[in-house]
């Protein structure tokens, strides 16, 4: 079905298995996590969930929707009592996958787990749920849209308070709504050009209808530009934001390290050039992530090994977001030029510009004198912020770490401030090409206006794939509503694109009905055979009729006159199976 969408197929074939439980399994896993614990939960989803609770408990009542209830709980192959826990009944459409639900609260024991496990293995019609199988039901069964999927999983592997605070916004749905509200915006668009296109020459359409259209088109392109250049901030949030401490050797690089992870990550020693290869730990300052790395001593080297250590280094420096720029403050000059020179050799000379902290350690070797004088150095605008450290008594730590959330906030955003911002790659990509599609449209508006809907429908199309909504109907339904187009009764093509016409004679024996033919254009699938017949010059059927399959129709109804079919909805959906 060229109209339709990954999105809507999968919801309705999730929904056809979910009314016959005879073809969907029902899948049962633990919800809670593994591991020795006081509480596991064991989740069941699917039309055996019933009997499943049933068949625990020894008890033919089930208990009443969404109120716990105590159980003792058995096998049901030889009645022997597994545990005693809480049980919840969550009745489908009304749970979380959409479906029939059951949860067992048990004590968080391996063998009673296990135990209650082996119990619901055994039961015909129950099997273990795939990893994220019940996430996948709720999306397929519309109980979230793939961008609250991804949140919801984004909130289960948070790690700091930044992460935690982006993933539920996103689990709550607004960044799906943004991207819907787009999507609807581009639907109504594209409805207004197919009218303009099959129905202008009947005063149909009102006449500045590409005007709206452009400005529509317009303001979407602005707004999409606006959401992609955010700095990559919700996919650093989510990813951690990749710090890498540089500079020469023996600075105190590895010594900052363990300093800011709080244990012997690196290995320190007067030695120059110890750290060859990249060492990487994870850290939450300030609430944001962090993914630290320490690197090697950059020089000109003549051990290989050490070679291989500072290629890997300035590698490493090309991707950075921030830079640690670490400097023996006992061999600098308190000069701000002689400090912009050291700084220098340490960054990467390609642009862009990193982010930068000067990092001025073993303070403690410098007299009160040079100490500040080499402030008074760092204190102008040619420099990043400085602060000076001492790795051995710790003095500086606490400016080090303001300075560093200070950064880390303005790289990563407030999450609850303003629109929601991107989290994954893959928005990104779908919202790239969205945009690449809308600058065709503004290309080629003035030639064939056929293929510049052609490209604001691709553009729809990239933004459906993000949550997993797009359908054809809704432009039909906006043609109809907007318009007033399209009558009742036997429907017959008046005018194509491709300059050939269709009468539609009649389906042999009852004819469908207008819903079934909408249900047909939503999903898929075929509704019947009608008889088509071709349409001469005078717009009169001619020739020999023929059977096709409809996969998708649409009919407004209006009332009065003769009935007629939207041309373009027709060659798209009708044509293709004649041939």
């Amino acid at each position: 079905m060229r109209a339709g969408s990954c999105g809507s197929l999968l919801r309705w074939l999730a929904k056809r298995s979910y009314g016959c439980a005879q073809q969907r399994d029902t899948v049962f896993a633990v919800s809670s996590g593994h591991g020795k614990c006081g509480v596991a939960v064991i989740r069941t989803s699917g039309p055996a969930s019933a009997t499943a609770l049933r068949r625990l408990t020894g008890r033919d009542e089930l208990p009443r929707p969404r109120a716990v209830a105590l159980r003792r709980i058995r096998d049901p192959g030889s009645a022997e009592p597994l545990d005693r826990g809480l049980v919840v009944w969550f009745p489908g459409p009304h749970s979380f996958t959409g479906e029939d639900c059951a949860e067992l609260h048990v004590h968080g024991g391996p063998a009673v787990v296990s135990g209650v496990l082996q119990a619901l293995g055994r039961l015909p019609g129950l099997r273990p749920a795939e990893p994220g199988e019940f996430t996948k039901r709720a999306f397929q069964n519309g109980k979230l849209d793939l961008t609250e999927a991804e949140g919801l999983g984004d909130l289960i592997h948070a790690e700091t308070e930044a992460q935690r605070r982006q993933a539920l916004r996103q689990m709550e749905g607004e960044l799906g709504q943004l991207y819907q509200r787009w999507s609807q915006e581009l639907t109504q668009a594209l409805a207004y050009i197919e009218a303009f296109i099959d129905f202008s020459e009947d005063d149909n359409v009102e006449e500045d209808v590409l005007t709206r259209v452009d400005t529509a088109v317009a303001q979407l392109d602005r707004e999409l530009r606006g959401h992609l250049q955010d700095g990559r901030r919700g996919e650093r949030l989510r990813g951690g934001v990749h710090v890498v401490i540089a500079g020469p050797p023996n600075a105190g690089k590895s010594s900052l390290l363990n300093l800011l992870c709080q244990r012997p990550a690196a290995i320190v020693s007067p030695v120059p050039g110890t750290t060859r290869d990249v060492v990487e730990t994870t850290l939450n300052v300030g609430g944001y992530p962090v993914v630290l790395s320490d690197t090697a001593g950059l020089r000109d080297a003549r051990d290989p090994v050490e070679q291989e250590g500072v290629s890997r280094a300035r590698d490493r420096l090309q991707q950075a977001d921030l830079v640690l720029a670490v400097l023996d403050a006992a061999e600098l000059a308190p000069q701000p030029g002689r400090l912009a020179g050291a700084l220098q050799a340490v960054l990467p000379p390609s642009p862009p510009p990193r982010p930068c902290l000067l990092v001025l350690n073993k303070a403690d070797l410098l007299a009160e004198q040079s100490r500040g004088a080499l402030q008074q150095a760092c204190a102008g605008d040619t420099l990043p912020p400085a602060c000076l450290l001492s790795c051995m008594t710790r003095e500086g730590t606490a400016t080090l770490l303001r300075l560093l959330g200070g950064q880390l906030q303005h790289i990563c955003g407030d999450p609850l401030v303003g629109s929601p911002s991107l989290t994954q790659t893959r928005h990104r990509l779908h919202l790239t090409s969205c945009l690449d599609a809308l600058g065709r449209y503004h290309r080629g508006r003035a030639g064939d206006l056929v293929l510049a809907a052609e490209e604001l429908r691709l553009a729809r199309r990239h933004l459906g794939r993000i949550t997993g909504q797009v359908g054809a109907e809704d432009i039909l339904d906006i043609v109809f509503r907007d318009f007033c187009i399209g009558k009742k009764a036997v429907f017959k093509g008046t005018r194509s694109t491709t300059g050939l016409g269709w009468s539609l004679l009649g389906a042999p024996g009852e004819e469908p009905s207008l819903p079934q033919y909408r249900a047909a254009q939503s999903i898929g699938v075929t509704v019947g055979r009608p008889r088509v017949q071709p349409l001469g010059p005078s717009g009169k059927a001619e020739g020999p009729a023929r059977e096709a399959q409809v996969h998708g129709m649409y009919m407004g109804m209006s009332g009065g006159g003769e009935g007629h079919l939207c041309s373009r909805v027709w060659t798209r959906l009708v044509n293709p199976v004649l041939g």
